[in-house]
């Protein structure tokens, strides 16, 4: 349904009239820079551009008082004196004689944004406003926000849309107290932030803003704070707040609106955050968060001082909400140590209201496994059968039928394609027979044809079955996953036990219930895959796979990310149209469906779980969610 891009020149026009160091980062640059770098990349052609209107006084007083709002129109006629004065009365806050109608455009932006999505002109969008709103209260200014804008959406969205869960994720590097004031006491409003903290010495130096605050009376565990106690966190360390702490919640919660105070002060070179996360962890973060309320996600722009690092984090957030697929993380994928502590505190405060954190770590006894799980794919037509395909196909038996051998030379020309770069992803279609040696063949040429790492996610019976042992007994990618340079991590959803014959062989039944499965994918295939940095992803539902469309579409959705895109798909022939019509949306950047009510894991789910991640912590870093006893 497309992307929107609101926003107003006149935004611009405020800016400070006096010399105070604080305040003087709040600039209009912030907005024109990250204004030409969509231009540049092309990315404000391919949205729908709204022109921001200003909000009414009404609108303004869904969470502000009628006082503030008068105060805040009057600043209008003040001269600059009068106006430094009021601004003092504040902290870190200038006005001046355009704030009034500025705030009132950033609001209004908000709500154009969420109107737009709700009423299904848009699937989703960014509105580029300033002044920010996260830190504005019901009757004051603060921390260069006039009115809170997402706040007042939020609100909006319950009383003209009728919606009853609405999920507010702040990334900004300062803590949104406004927001958390605003909500702190009502359960249809589950507010995430995360922010700079260093045990309260940093602004604005709130006992409040600690993992222990986690709202009060009715709205119990709908406040989770996630205080980044040092400086210099990475994407890795972002990456994991969100698979094992936001993301648990909020399929817990599922949300009909996903609001993002989109600050990106906490990218890395900006001043205030000082922080280390790439621009590209914000597509990452973007894309995670749109298999959440159908994809309904309104991103508000907040914080962000380092103009090109702002710019390029914005450009990385529209498109990915264009449906492009995120690009790959750069660096190792390791959380650190005072990371892991502050997620295992978050946890720690939140799990007495939340049954996803409530699974107990109780040691389990188990075998051996092998297999992988990656995402994304778009249907093609294949390629004519030549030479190549039949003698990738000789040495299998199952792949001697002319049925076999087409579905073959269409993955090995769709393979060819997602690895030169022609195509993002791919779907296949293979007879029940042919699905094992089909997959080997597609392990095997993705190697040979320049994929470094191959992530191969199996659901079904889609063991090492025996006509793929040759070559003096074992097969070539077998023998890729037991050798030096391990180039292959293989996961196989739907084993017999839960069991890791190596670090690079995992095995684990699949979960009965929906809180299972969500553990599952975010508690271990996702920080799998993240740690192992795949450069393609091959998804291979087999004979009995037990997968619903709708959890099949989640696991393919989610697991574009980690290869930046790069996902074939393997189905059976005997799949209904409807599966591979749903995989081919999700790969194309569109939402998942929703998975219905949540429903708790099971003991043997979460004993399963529990016992991989004791196991495979050692060496994946990312499985982690708190820090080593001995640090």
């Amino acid at each position: 349904m497309g992307t929107a891009l609101v926003y107003h020149e006149d935004m611009t026009a405020t800016r400070l009239l006096w010399d105070d160091p604080e305040c003087e980062i709040e600039r209009p640059e912030r907005l024109t820079a990250a204004l030409d770098r969509l231009r540049k990349c092309g990315l404000e052609q391919r949205c729908l551009r709204l022109s921001a209107r200003e909000a009414s006084e009404e609108e303004l007083g869904l969470v502000h008082s009628p006082e503030y709002v008068s105060l805040v129109r009057e600043t209008q006629v003040l001269g600059k004196e009068e106006l430094q004065v009021l601004s003092g009365q504040f902290d870190a806050i200038y006005f001046h004689p355009s704030t009034f109608h500025c705030a009132r455009l950033a609001v209004g932006a908000a709500l154009q944004l969420v109107d737009a999505v709700l009423t299904g002109v848009v699937q989703n969008g960014l509105a580029l406003v300033r002044p920010p709103g996260h830190h504005s209260q019901r009757a004051a200014a603060n921390g260069f926000c006039v009115f809170n804008n997402v706040a007042i959406a939020a609100v909006h969205a319950k009383q003209k849309h009728g919606l009853h869960r609405i999920l507010i994720v702040d990334w900004d590097v300062h803590h949104g107290q406004g927001i958390q004031y605003l909500f702190e006491d009502d359960p249809s409003i589950l507010y995430f932030s995360w922010h700079r903290y260093e045990h309260g010495r940093f602004w604005p130096f709130l006992r409040e803003s600690d993992a222990d605050a986690v709202g009060r009376g009715q709205g119990l565990g709908f406040t989770v704070n996630l205080p980044w106690n040092q400086v210099g966190m990475g994407n890795a360390d972002y990456v994991a707040a969100f698979l094992h702490l936001l993301l648990p919640l909020a399929f817990e919660f599922d949300p009909e609106l996903v609001l993002v105070s989109a600050g990106f002060d906490s990218a890395i070179g900006d001043p205030e955050g000082q922080m280390q996360a790439t621009p590209a962890c914000f597509a990452h973060l973007t894309q995670l968060l749109q298999v959440l309320a159908g994809g309904r996600v309104c991103a508000v722009l907040e914080g962000g001082y380092h103009l090109e690092s702002l710019a390029e984090s914005v450009c990385m957030t529209v498109q990915t909400l264009l449906g492009d697929p995120a690009p790959p993380l750069p660096g190792p994928m390791v959380p650190c140590q005072s990371a892991l502590e502050s997620i295992q505190s978050a946890r720690a405060a939140q799990a007495p209201h939340w049954r996803s954190l409530q699974l107990q770590a109780v040691a389990l006894t188990a075998p051996d496994i092998t297999l992988v799980l990656p995402p994304d794919v778009t249907q093609q037509e294949g390629s004519a059968l030549n030479e190549e395909t039949q003698a990738w196909a000789r040495p299998h038996e199952s792949l001697a039928q002319d049925e076999a051998l087409t579905a073959l030379g269409k993955l090995l020309y769709l393979l060819d394609g997602v690895l030169d770069g022609q195509v993002s992803s791919g779907i296949v279609a293979t007879p029940p027979s042919a699905a094992a040696a089909t997959l080997d063949v597609a392990i095997q040429r993705g190697l040979s044809h320049g994929a470094q790492r191959l992530l191969c996610v199996a659901l079904g019976q889609l063991d090492w079955p025996p006509d793929l042992v040759h070559d003096g007994g074992v097969s070539r990618a077998l023998r890729l996953c037991m050798y030096p340079g391990r180039r292959i991590l293989w996961l196989n959803i739907r084993g017999k036990e839960a069991a890791a014959l190596s670090m690079f062989q995992v095995s684990t039944p699949l979960p009965v219930l929906t809180g299972g499965f969500l553990s599952c994918i975010l508690g271990l295939v996702l920080p799998l895959a993240y740690s192992f940095q795949p450069d393609l992803v091959l998804v291979a539902l087999g004979p009995a796979h037990g997968l619903q469309g709708p959890h099949a579409a989640l696991l393919t959705s989610m697991l574009r990310g980690p290869a930046g895109g790069r996902v074939l798909a393997l189905l059976e022939e005997d799949s209904t149209p409807q599966l591979a019509e749903i995989l081919a949306r999700v790969l194309h950047g569109e939402a998942p469906p929703s998975l219905g009510p949540y429903s708790v894991a099971s003991p043997e789910d979460a004993q399963a779980l529990m016992y991989l991640r004791g196991q495979l912590e050692p060496q994946w870093k990312m499985l982690q969610c708190r820090p080593h006893l001995e640090a």
